[in-house]
């Protein structure tokens, strides 16, 4: 289903480019020539146990006979002992001298196979210095060249990397991978392939996969739990992820009845304790072939798939779509050709950042087969060039996944290295500096109603105050009102909790960059019921010090404000304060040309006259203490008081 390593090997099992000789073309009086013939048969029936003993026959009457080693690398070839089949046609190229040389490319394949460079380098080049009239493979070769220099060079050059198994509460003697986690890091979502049992569907299967959870805090990961009903079926559900605020999982499922097509896309949300019946993406997302692998960005909206859909640029693409309201989505976007090679390109992970995306590709060069890029999204909605992550996270072998935490600085990934609990385990490292996206934060808590205490449903959106753009849109819990939303960093942020039945909530962030773990915030918002009376502080409205003027990062939150009003009958009056410094004329001044600047910006807006006032306090309503700078910053504010 999302397995690319496994589809990748059994493509190139049926694929594989082998050297077969003609046995009896060389050495016809060898007495090992009978036994290579034998063998060849038994290659052809697929008996490569038998086929190896007679080549062992073969090998001990001489050693000298070429045909022997060849067909014992196409046997390893075949078998994806690359190593072995290198070995065994390199010696066959060295007892030819003068080998065909289509020999050359086939032992280079294999070198670069098992991290050979050095040697398959060589046979590249001696490949394309006598082997022009195979035109059918020129342009692979010359890849493989540029695969080989890059790969020598990234050797020489490593990125940090030392991984740690995650343990046995989340790793078993089962192929575990494709991690993601929540925000706060308190949830891991993966797949697990476990063997099958009497209710699997697949009759061909000897494996099932199933999603499963576990639950984490500083003391480390609490025993995992797989999926319950309804997200847990008898098919195949895996190649998942997790939205940042652990709300909606996206997955997918393959050759259901009641499925589309090869692969689908479903998702469940997350209402209070429980999910919601899995529903399919449905058209214009998932198609008669294949869709997998989704990604949620935090902006709660923008999922990154792959699909093998007609109009992309190789087998496999990667497009995204758009949540309009939910289970509605727009046309899907190939990402195009700055992303995409002719190759394939999937398992695509955008970082909670938003803009930096991490994606496994076998188009493009590398250190060979997939290797793991990076790009990020540019102010205007151009990807960079896509980066290769590099040595030793990159291998000769395929990496096809890697989940970095909101934070940057720890990455997931799974691997069959030595050490673990048998097949496949999730392992967590450090980040390389010049590897990590921008740092995200996160604030965290329950809306709820600022009289009764009881929990609300709102939604909670964070917005760059100088793009305008939406960073984070999500919406607190119905049951419980628990919320969890990013704040990215290196921006002027503004938080907006809305509940249509009460008046808005604001604060304002302004986080520098950097790559150190960034404390969450935490923070219950009470909302407050639209009385008379009823006081809201605008935090996001801002002043050139000593002027009336607004900045231009004011707009969104005033913009914000002339929704309310237009969907809200009452009457407001703006107040204006100001802190303890300089004299209480020169405050009250101030205070009410701000004030007014915010009145003639409403009006300005279709707000009509007879809802609005204005007024300066001055210094005269202190919400903090003067004696401080935090202090001071609180009480040099606009607000608005609902008077009708």
């Amino acid at each position: 289903m999302h397995n690319i390593k496994i589809v990748y090997i059994i493509l190139l099992s049926l694929t594989a480019c082998f050297f077969r000789p003609n046995v009896v073309s060389a050495q016809k009086n060898s007495r090992a020539a009978s036994l290579c013939q034998k063998a060849e048969q038994m290659i052809n029936e697929r008996n490569f146990d038998k086929a190896l003993s007679l080549l062992a026959q073969a090998k001990s009457k001489d050693p000298s006979f070429p045909d022997t080693y060849i067909l014992m690398g196409d046997i390893y070839n075949f078998t994806l002992k690359s190593d072995s089949a290198m070995n065994c046609y390199n010696k066959a190229i060295d007892l030819i001298g003068e080998p065909d040389p289509l020999l050359y490319y086939i032992a280079a394949n294999e070198g670069s196979k098992c991290g050979q460079y050095e040697n398959a380098l060589h046979n590249y080049e001696l490949f394309m210095a006598k082997g022009l009239q195979y035109t059918d493979v020129l342009s692979d070769a010359q890849k493989g060249i540029a695969n080989c220099q890059f790969a020598i060079e990234a050797m020489k050059n490593p990125v940090k990397f030392q991984p740690v198994n995650l343990g046995p509460n989340v790793n078993s003697s089962w192929d575990e991978s494709l991690a993601s986690l929540t925000a706060d890091n308190g949830t891991i979502v993966y797949t697990v392939n476990r063997p099958k049992d009497d209710k699997t569907i697949c009759a061909f299967c000897l494996f099932e996969e199933d999603l499963y959870f576990a639950k984490g805090d500083s003391q480390g990961w609490r025993n995992r739990e797989a999926f319950g009903q309804p997200i847990r079926t008898s098919y195949n559900e895996g190649a998942q992820c997790i939205s940042p605020d652990g709300v909606y999982l996206l997955y997918t499922m393959c050759d259901a009845d009641f499925g589309m097509g090869s692969c689908d896309l479903y998702w469940s949300k997350k209402i209070g304790n429980k999910w919601s019946r899995p529903r399919n993406f449905g058209a214009p997302v998932n198609t008669n072939v294949w869709e997998s692998q989704p990604s949620m960005a935090s902006d709660g909206k923008t999922i990154y798939f792959v699909s093998s859909r007609p109009g992309g640029f190789g087998g496999m693409d990667i497009w995204k779509t758009t949540m309009t309201a939910e289970g509605a989505f727009t046309a899907p976007e190939n990402l195009g050709s700055t992303i995409n090679t002719p190759g394939d390109d999937a398992a695509p992970f955008i970082h909670s950042d938003g803009k930096t995306l991490y994606f496994a590709s076998n188009g493009r060069v590398g250190m060979g087969g997939y290797d793991l890029y990076y790009s990020t999204l540019q102010d205007d909605g151009t990807w960079s060039e896509p980066k290769n992550l590099g040595y030793p996270i990159n291998t000769w072998a395929d990496e096809i996944n890697i989940f970095i935490n909101a934070a940057g600085t720890t990455a997931y990934m799974a691997s069959d290295k030595v050490g673990g609990y048998g097949g496949l385990d999730l392992y967590s490292f450090e980040l390389d500096d010049n590897l990590r996206p921008n740092p995200v934060t996160y604030i965290k808590g329950v809306v709820k109603d600022a009289e009764t205490g009881a929990p609300l449903e709102a939604l909670v959106e964070m917005v760059d105050l100088n793009s305008k753009q939406t960073l984070t849109s999500v919406k607190s819990d119905i049951q419980t009102g628990e919320y969890l939303a990013c704040i990215q960093t290196g921006s002027n942020v503004m938080l907006n909790v809305s509940n249509p039945g009460y008046p808005f909530y604001s604060e304002n962030f302004q986080i520098e960059k950097s790559y150190t773990v960034l404390s969450p915030y935490l923070k219950d918002i009470a909302l407050q019921k639209a009385d008379v009376g009823t006081v809201v502080v605008l935090k996001n409205i801002f002043f050139d010090f000593d002027k009336s003027d607004l900045q231009p990062a004011s707009f969104v939150e005033l913009d914000v404000l002339v929704d309310y009003l237009t969907h809200n009958k009452v009457n407001i009056e703006i107040g204006g304060h100001t802190d303890n410094q300089g004299t209480d004329e020169y405050n009250d001044r101030l205070s009410e040309e701000r004030a007014k600047a915010v009145y003639e910006y409403l009006l300005s807006h279709g707000i009509t006259a007879d809802r609005l006032s204005y007024r300066g306090y001055g210094k005269r309503q202190p919400i903090a203490d003067n004696n401080t700078e935090e202090g001071r910053a609180a009480n040099r504010r606009t607000e608005f008081k609902i008077v009708q």
